[in-house]
């Protein structure tokens, strides 16, 4: 399927590990210019020497996503280097507990630097030429956490109530300029990241498959690879009329009623 994404300039953040390295390169495939944006140069040029390898176009530069002055200047360079952004996919983040009971006013703000600040500022740096796209679409990668919570994790959850937020607020304020906006809910998805969280209980399989048989679609997580077709699809012309949405890809773990796991 054509969807229209040939030479597309798209902004990836955390593009050069788990899903969004599989956004990037699955961006690459369909003939886009994916952009990783990633605080691991090694990585970001790993990611990007592969998709060449396929024949792809792909760039990285490497920026802190947590400190603003870095997120915009890595916005200019972009359009210094390349003169056009046609779509962002805020991505970057991470769950790093920080509790209420534990946490620390610190510890809070830093985590909504890691998990919120840049969604809001690649964004802002990047709109002006955003506006001047064609069918430019913005996505917003968020967790459960934000509907179901966890446990132990106020700052992450906080963060990803915020990501929510914007994805509606920015798919109204947006209507004007013909961006539409939409995010991804991420449940159980297995990435090195998980994987290594996984691997610190004394019986990580164990541990996995009591995750795992509470996911009701086929008892299985969620693949990276099928974050990345959603959030493709959702940025390409063929979704021109969705916008303002929170799309689970999750195999029903939000939404299916945990009885039907036992029925």
């Amino acid at each position: 399927m054509n969807l229209g994404l040939q030479n597309k300039v798209i902004i990836v953040t955390g593009g050069a590990k788990g899903i969004g390295e599989a956004i990037t390169t699955g961006l690459a495939a369909e003939g886009a210019i994916p952009v990783v944006f990633g605080n691991n140069e090694v990585d970001n040029i790993e990611t990007i020497e592969n998709i060449k390898r396929k024949g792809g176009t792909a760039y990285q530069y490497k920026v802190e996503l947590s400190k603003p002055d870095e997120c915009k200047k890595a916005v200019e360079n972009l359009i210094r280097d390349l003169g056009r952004i046609d779509g962002v996919v805020n991505n970057a983040g991470v769950n790093d507990s920080v509790s209420l009971e534990d946490g620390s006013y610190e510890g809070f703000m830093s985590s909504l630097h890691k998990n919120l600040i840049h969604y809001y500022l690649v964004v802002h740096y990047s709109l002006p030429q955003l506006k001047k796209s064609k069918n430019a679409a913005i996505i917003n990668i968020t967790s459960k956490t934000a509907e179901t919570g966890q446990g132990g994790t106020s700052a992450y959850a906080a963060a990803n109530g915020g990501r929510n937020a914007l994805t509606r607020e920015w798919a109204v304020e947006l209507l004007k300029y013909n961006i539409r906006v939409n995010a991804i809910v991420v449940s159980e998805c297995f990435t090195p990241m998980y994987a290594s969280w996984v691997s610190q209980f004394n019986n990580p399989d164990e541990k996995l498959a009591a995750i795992t048989s509470r996911i009701p679609f086929q008892n299985r997580m969620t693949k990276p690879s099928e974050i990345a077709d959603m959030a493709i699809f959702l940025l390409s012309e063929k979704s021109g009329h969705t916008t303002g949405q929170l799309i689970h890809v999750d195999g029903g773990y939000v939404h299916l009623d945990r009885a039907l796991i036992n029925s």
